[in-house]
């Protein structure tokens, strides 16, 4: 059975960090791309970051580059979130996801979605 686990979420304040995590089990794990996805209340399931299997190659959506970074450690079968500079547009729940290819994810063809955790920044 496919599982991914996110955990970190929060109450923070602008300006603060979290970290998410996510643990994915029932699958390889190293054959897979990983992301990251938000959901803002009343909006659409964004794309937020990805990265590739080898943990080469990574992508970010315009509004988190230079304060998130995404990484993996393919012996834990987790993948994280790093996220600094914290804004309250950055408020929503954070799903992890794992798909087959790190464009793919990327334009939201996801084969595996997390339960998701509830980041919230206060101003």
């Amino acid at each position: 059975q496919v599982q991914l686990v996110e955990s970190g979420g929060g109450l923070v304040q602008a300006g603060g960090s979290l970290r998410l995590s996510c643990a994915a089990s029932g699958f390889t794990f190293s054959t897979y791309a990983m992301g990251w996805f938000r959901q803002a209340p009343g909006k659409e399931r964004e794309f937020v970051a990805v990265i590739s299997r080898s943990r080469i190659s990574t992508n970010y959506s315009d509004f988190v580059k230079g304060r998130f970074t995404i990484s993996r450690d393919n012996a834990k079968n987790t993948v994280y979130l790093q996220m600094n500079s914290l804004k309250p547009e950055d408020t929503g729940v954070y799903y992890c996801a794992a798909g087959g290819g790190r464009m793919a994810l990327t334009t939201g063809r996801v084969e595996y979605w997390g339960t998701g955790t509830l980041v919230t920044v206060s101003s």
